[in-house]
């Protein structure tokens, strides 16, 4: 990468093959100026973004790549959509895939020589978009990871009561894992992978059996990115964290030590995040026909801990309403990680009187602590995304 950051964003193989073909053919074939240009496009981000010798952020490849996109091809890709054109293209493209006559026409159009050149182009920019796709799978195990992490201090019983889910429907990891092996069975082992900047890394196989393996090597990670967003969000609250691992590690009086800072915690972050006021106005605006997220005390209103826990999840933003009659507030994964923190500060409250230091209370303060962790990671990043929502629609 230059120092000037320049992108080439011309770098599909088959968008080449398809400017080197007489217009006529073009044609026949009904590939325009757009398609030309949305594939060129497609292929050059997935490049700038899977560039391991880049050393900036993504966000930052992402802006270099969009500041090297010529405006008429902007144009054209905005009139394509503007015209609805772009919808119906994509429904254009599977009927002719699927079509059983359209190879043979192609073939015959073009020559079985130049088919073949067309194909080969074809399967490099694949291998290209399929790496782009394989380390987006694999990008999300950590979020996998702080999801399963997060319930795991919720049972079975309450996670049914809570979603209408089987529990194993909700194990992310055995997902991720299963749809990565499968991606790489079926997709990557067709194209030339070896053609692209893939490392063996990439084409290793993710094993479902191996995956407890996985969620050790990615916790840290979690733990590390939600230090961050606690320290974003508030910064002397990231002591409390790693007191609770210190209390843990060194003090005799370790678990109850680190339940109190983890108990701080939830209730600091999420007060400080959002007033009672704030919260309680947040919850009569959007849920205030259910009655559990409010209680009366001495003639006061007051919110429940799930009150408080939904406005933290949410970030303030407006929820997705939960279809009628559904025992759940908003979307079925804010509502997760709003219990999952109330449970998990019902159990702190319990470990807080641990007194006996036994092995199985040090297991279950672990449990939880990645649980908080966890739900923390992912409502810090949601609350985020629904507050920047609601940001925009009210602009």
């Amino acid at each position: 990468m230059s120092e000037s950051n320049s992108v080439d964003v011309h770098r599909s193989k088959v968008a080449a093959y398809w400017r080197s073909l007489d217009p006529a053919k073009l044609t026949a074939l009904q590939i325009g100026k757009a398609e030309i240009i949305a594939a060129d496009l497609l292929v050059s981000l997935c490049i700038v973004l899977t560039d391991s010798d880049d050393p900036r952020p993504w966000l930052d490849r992402l802006d270099g790549f969009f500041s090297q996109i010529p405006d008429e091809d902007v144009e054209v890709l905005v009139q394509c959509v503007a015209d609805g054109r772009a919808e119906a293209l994509l429904k254009d493209v599977e009927r002719r895939l699927k079509g059983p006559g359209y190879k043979a026409f192609v073939s015959r159009l073009l020559g079985a020589a130049e088919y073949r050149a067309m194909l080969v182009a074809a399967k490099a920019d694949g291998a290209v978009l399929a790496l782009g796709v394989r380390r987006a799978i694999r990008a999300a195990m950590p979020f996998a990871v702080a999801w399963s992490d997060a319930l795991g201090v919720m049972s079975k019983a309450q996670l049914r009561a809570a979603t209408r889910f089987d529990s194993e429907a909700l194990n992310a990891v055995q997902i991720v894992v299963q749809v990565d092996a499968f991606f790489g069975e079926k997709v990557l082992a067709a194209l030339p992978m070896q053609a692209t900047s893939a490392t063996k890394d990439d084409l290793a196989t993710w094993e479902p059996q191996k995956a407890p393996q996985f969620m050790q090597k990615f916790r840290a990670l979690i733990s590390e990115g939600t230090a961050k967003k606690v320290e974003r969000a508030n910064s002397p609250l990231v002591k409390k964290i790693k007191g609770a691992r210190h209390a843990l590690q060194f003090s005799e009086d370790g678990i109850s030590q680190a339940a109190n800072s983890l108990t701080e915690l939830i209730d600091r972050i999420m007060r400080e995040a959002f007033s009672h006021e704030q919260s309680l106005a947040w919850v009569q605006a959007n849920y205030k026909d259910l009655s559990r997220l409010t209680h009366v005390r001495d003639g006061v209103l007051k919110l429940t801990k799930l009150g408080e826990a939904l406005c933290f999840v949410h970030g303030g933003g407006s929820p997705v309403q939960a279809p009628a009659g559904a025992d759940q507030t908003g979307s079925f994964v804010h509502d997760v990680l709003a219990r999952v923190i109330v449970n998990a500060r019902n159990k702190l409250q319990e470990l807080k009187h641990a007194d006996a230091g036994t092995e199985e209370e040090r297991e279950q303060l672990l449990r939880v602590l990645a649980a908080i962790e966890g739900a923390l990671m992912l409502g810090l990043s949601l609350g985020r995304v629904s507050a920047d929502q609601s940001d925009s629609e009210a602009a």
